[in-house]
């Protein structure tokens, strides 16, 4: 972490798990296969696949579409960093 930039790469990668761990549980909850949602957000298996591992950093209209796809709505807001943690 003491390279330039190691932080905010970290901190990235930390953000895509997160939201592709979300996505995956509450997929599961749904009882939905990757297919079935992909079909549901008008995107293709692997796209979730890649989503749901962290492996890519979404748009905000794809997570919208993800959201609602998965009966949910998007709710984004900032939070002070102390508060963070």
């Amino acid at each position: 972490m003491s390279r330039p930039g190691a932080g905010a790469a970290y901190e990235a990668a930390r953000i895509r798990f997160e939201l592709g761990e979300a996505v995956r549980l509450r997929r599961e909850q749904l009882g939905l296969t990757q297919a079935e949602l992909a079909e549901r957000a008008g995107l293709k298996q692997p796209a979730v696949a890649r989503f749901e591992a962290g492996g890519t950093m979404p748009t905000i209209p794809m997570v919208e579409r993800l959201a609602e796809a998965l009966e949910m709505r998007l709710s984004v807001r900032f939070q002070p960093l102390r508060e963070a943690s």
